[in-house]
């Protein structure tokens, strides 16, 4: 496993669509198991394809706790199915969006089809932190991120703090 380098907002590929896979292979095994361990090493509790340049509509998913077993789950094409009516708001933040974070209203419930890591089709019911964040994922996918629900003036004060800290970052100091 190899940890991938995570791109940073306001990256113009984090705003494209990712594509749907055709088949799960050991090629794309691999890709996951490397997301898998950038997630981690990050860390987070969720990755999408696209956060480290692949646009490919592949999400890893870990929201055990530090104490519990690690219990990943690999999402090849997720597509949900149903939202519930109920909202509930968790504070999300994102490994593209370093050190921001803000408290998000989303479906407190869902329901998604996806293929796993051994290419087999499934179906989860998911509600709680595990709904969240496959959620906040599944926006990844499509070029969406968390702070775009956020009002005009917070998301633009946040784009412009990240601009800084990249641009400070690549600084070169002689």
């Amino acid at each position: 496993m190899v940890k991938r380098k995570i791109i940073i907002e306001p990256d113009p590929i984090l705003r494209k669509k990712s594509s749907i896979l055709e088949k799960v292979d050991d090629e794309l095994r691999e890709l996951m198991d490397d997301m898998l361990e950038t997630m981690y090493s990050a860390p987070g509790i969720g990755l999408a394809a696209v956060q480290i340049g692949i646009l490919k509509r592949v999400v890893v998913i870990d929201v055990s706790k530090k104490d519990e077993k690690k219990k990943p789950l690999f999402l090849v094409n997720p597509s949900i199915n149903h939202k519930s009516k109920n909202l509930s708001v968790h504070e999300e933040g994102c490994l593209s969006i370093p050190g921001h974070f803000a408290e998000i209203e989303r479906p407190a419930e869902c329901n998604l089809t996806y293929i796993d890591y051994d290419g087999k089709k499934r179906e989860l019911q998911a509600k709680g932190l595990m709904a969240t964040c496959i959620q906040h994922e599944i926006d990844h996918l499509n070029g969406v991120l968390f702070i775009d629900y956020l009002s005009k003036l917070k998301k633009d004060m946040i784009i412009k703090k990240l601009k800084k800290q990249k641009k400070d970052i690549d600084q070169v100091i002689l």
